[in-house]
């Protein structure tokens, strides 16, 4: 019978908070102002550290009664910065606290709020609104609704420390987009921020800093804008460089070297410049030490990857500092079971975020080797790299694998792994597991990395075509994502180079003549480039080229005029031109070049064009189709000279270009043969 009192028992207990909490809201209707202020500093004093107590009021219809105290223009100064204070209190609380607080529309009345001329006011306003903005709950965009926000908490700033570090501190966490970047840029940012930097508050300093690693992220503009600012009378970059020196506080050092890596990546300092190679190269590196907690070696890896990404000798300077590519085995390894953390919170929360540590060190490694050999072969030779990588591409973190996947396509640039370390480990089966169910973003880096394991020196080839891949490839071909389409016709064209026949026509079935032609056709160049790529493959060696023709010819010949008819690159219709020369080659494939005057005309054409290239392929088609070893090479040598292509071969010889001259000649032999 014990468990029928239980639930009395909760009503009670229940009954009694919410009678205490209800007298608390009660107060707040009190004609009598003075217990009303009264009543807002108890309520102040009760909700402190104490979440049921704040989720309570909030039920209780607390914060409509305190935002309309708030904002009435009868309440003393003292009841209106006390309301604002109780709302950033119970703003600390939940996240469900804080979209009840966002429902209420406390972002509007906060922000009318600071018109108020009182800096105390001003300042409990801005400091709930900093607790509102900083949740990730809050839509940032609410930020932006009214344009004359902006400009005045700009004007704001030289109000207070406390106004500078909770205004600044809004900026940098609300500012997500090019267009807020545009936006806080416009309403000058840069010269309003910029002083921040020396103030003698080091949070203000920080905060300071924070807005300018947000906005100078992928930004050109803002980052050449703050190449050439002064603070003090000493450049911004300066500033930056000290902000990174050992004695100063890791979390000033990290940021301060994000600011400088954007600024080099938006093209505003060189990678030569001292200040990227000798101090924020270094200070990067130092922050990826195992000395250092969790999310700094996160932030400092990712940066450093972010940073050298498209520069070769910045890869190589980061490969051998500080054992860098060693250190990064430590990644793997948090925490250990001897781990140095006693700390039992801070142990908890690493256990939870060791992922994070595994996905930096991937970026980081694939950063790394993405140029040069021997840093590849220094990654391989890691302690059970390859094993890693291979585990990496199937956690359970989506971030991790994408890493992971990245990671690999980095190393599968190597010709030397491709044939070592890659096969040792046959990374293609969970490489091709990876890619029967994956988002589009693993999609793209998976379809690119089986690309290369697709060359024909890849000894993971053969296996790959044995385990199915045709059908999942052709399939890639359809997706909406430009990029999904490009990779899966680019790893036919790998497969179908130097192919079997067998493995061609399997390629053609699965494909299917209408998705072929359709590609042929697609509006992005780089899919057109590997479908004549993938076709000019299957084009070759002659019982290949006869064998596609007859059962296509009339198609593909359609598609080459339609290419060579309308407004192309010059790559393509090269290209084009080049897949004309293979048919050429045909035994029987070559009268469908031969009863086509149409077509002739167009090699005519192009034989004559100003470009040298396209020239050199129309003059190898004709090579090919009057070639004298074959049969019927009299008549088609007889046709070809009726229509004036030996007048345009003998003008040919004398081209100032060598392989053009040459390759005229050569046709040129075969009539005097």
């Amino acid at each position: 019978m014990a468990c029928l009192l239980e639930a009395p028992l909760r009503i009670s207990v229940l009954s009694e908070v919410t009678a205490t909490s209800r007298h608390y809201v009660d107060r707040l209707f009190d004609p009598d102002p003075q217990k009303v202020l009264q009543g807002v500093i108890d309520m102040k004093n009760a909700v402190i550290g104490n979440n049921k107590q704040k989720a309570n009021l909030i039920v209780l219809g607390a914060v409509p009664r305190l935002l309309y105290l708030l904002q009435q223009s009868s309440s003393s100064l003292e009841l209106r910065t006390e309301c604002a204070v109780v709302l950033g209190s119970l703003a600390m609380g939940t996240e469900n606290n804080i979209k009840s607080l966002v429902d209420c529309h406390i972002i509007p009345a906060l922000l009318q709020g600071l018109l108020c001329p009182e800096v105390i006011f001003i300042e409990a306003c801005l400091r709930c609104l900093r607790t509102v903005f900083i949740s990730p709950v809050t839509p940032v965009q609410l930020l932006y609704t009214d344009p004359t926000v902006i400009p005045h908490l700009m004007s704001l700033l030289s109000h207070s420390q406390r106004a500078q570090e909770y205004i600044t501190q809004i900026f940098a966490h609300c500012c997500k987009t090019p267009e807020h970047q545009t936006v806080l840029f416009n309403h000058g940012a840069i010269q309003n921020i910029a002083p921040l930097l020396i103030s003698p508050s080091y949070k203000v300093r920080m905060q300071a800093l924070k807005c300018f690693s947000v906005l100078a992220y992928e930004n050109t503009q803002v980052s050449m804008t703050l190449v050439n600012v002064l603070v003090d009378g000493e450049l911004l970059s300066q500033v930056f460089v000290r902000m990174m020196q050992r004695d100063q506080p890791i979390d000033m050092q990290l940021t301060a070297a994000k600011c400088l890596t954007y600024m080099c990546r938006a093209g505003a300092i060189r990678t030569d410049d001292s200040c990227i190679v000798l101090k924020t190269l270094p200070c990067l590196v130092r922050m990826c030490s195992k000395e250092h907690l969790l999310e700094e070696r996160v932030e400092g890896a990712e940066t450093l990857a972010y940073l050298m990404e498209p520069d070769v000798e910045l890869q190589r300077i980061a490969s051998t500092t500080d054992h860098l590519v060693a250190m990064l085995a430590d990644y793997f390894k948090y925490p250990s079971s001897v781990s140095a953390i006693t700390d039992i919170k801070r142990l908890d929360h690493d256990l939870k975020h060791a992922h994070e540590l595994r996905q930096a060190a991937f970026k980081l490694y694939a950063s790394l080797g993405s140029n040069d050999e021997d840093i590849r072969k220094k990654i391989t030779e890691t302690e059970n790299m390859m094993d890693r990588i291979v585990s990496g591409l199937s956690e359970s973190s989506i971030k991790v694998r994408l890493a992971a996947v990245r990671c690999l396509h980095s190393l599968s640039r190597s010709v030397q792994q491709l044939r070592t370390s890659f096969h040792d480990h046959a990374v293609w089966k969970p490489l091709m597991k990876l890619l029967q169910n994956a988002p589009d973003e693993v999609l793209v880096m998976a379809s690119s990395t089986l690309c290369n394991l697709l060359l024909e020196f890849s000894p993971s080839k053969e296996p790959i075509l044995e385990s199915g891949v045709i059908e999942l490839l052709c399939s890639l071909t359809q997706s909406d994502s430009p990029a999904l389409r490009v990779n899966g016709i680019w790893a036919l064209m790998n497969m179908a180079f130097q192919a079997e026949q067998k493995v061609k026509v399997e390629i053609v079935r699965c494909l299917g003549t209408e998705q072929l032609f359709r590609l042929l056709s697609d509006p992005d160049t780089n899919v057109l480039m590997k479908t004549l790529g993938l076709l000019r493959n299957l084009l070759s060696t002659r019982p290949h080229i006869d064998q596609i023709m007859s059962s296509h010819g009339k198609q593909i010949m359609q598609a080459v005029t339609l290419i060579l008819e309308t407004e192309h690159s010059l790559e393509v219709k090269e290209q084009t031109l080049c897949i004309l020369a293979n048919i050429a080659d045909g035994n029987t494939a070559k009268e469908l070049i031969m009863t086509n005057d149409d077509m002739l005309q167009k090699i005519k054409y192009y034989m004559g064009h100003s470009n040298v290239k396209l020239q050199l392929a129309a003059t190898f088609c004709i090579s090919n189709l009057i070639w004298n070893e074959e049969d019927g090479s009299q008549e088609r040598q007889d046709k070809l000279r009726e229509m004036g292509f030996v007048d345009i071969l003998h003008k040919l010889t004398q081209a100032s270009d060598s392989n053009l001259s040459d390759r005229a000649k050569t046709a040129m032999q075969q009539y005097l043969a």
